[in-house]
């Protein structure tokens, strides 16, 4: 039986998505290939900051409370990279309302997405959404992976 479980915030990203391809899947020969090539391009990465993640940082997780934001379920939490969660509003919400990331980046402070890290995270989390999406039977998600993953290759 596949696991559902995701990999902890540690490691590296390259140790992340190299676990991830080793779980079973559906991500089709071509596209493993492609992605295990760039995954050994990456070499040596140098030092990434961990800082606190939410680790399924959405708007669904937001709740505003008396003009107060108030923000739910951190069964997910660990010191990753900040641009991780970064990566999951980008990937669903910014991508829906390009407003919605103007907006964010004001509030933030600046846009902590650096090239090279940024890459290697949206790959890490396209592998990864495919992967557990199709360990737990969730088709639509497992879509959207798919779909991530024949973007980024393209």
């Amino acid at each position: 039986m596949p696991s559902t479980s995701r990999p902890s915030g540690t490691g590296t990203p390259a140790s992340r998505a190299r676990g991830w391809l080793e779980r079973p899947h559906r991500i089709d020969d071509g596209a493993v290939a492609a992605l295990s090539a760039e995954i050994d391009g990456w070499g040596l990465e140098g030092e990434v900051m961990l800082v606190p993640t939410h680790g399924d940082w959405q708007p669904r997780n937001w709740l505003i409370d008396h003009g107060e934001l108030k923000v739910i379920d951190f069964g997910r939490a660990d010191l990753r990279p900040r641009v991780e969660d970064f990566a999951r509003l980008a990937r669903q919400d910014f991508a829906r309302d390009p407003r919605l990331e103007e907006a964010f980046l004001k509030g933030y402070g600046h846009d902590p997405r650096e090239a090279d890290l940024w890459r290697r995270t949206l790959v890490t989390e396209a592998i990864g959404t495919a992967v557990w999406a199709f360990g737990v039977g969730n088709g639509p998600f497992e879509q959207a992976g798919l779909r991530q993953i024949a973007h980024l290759l393209s």
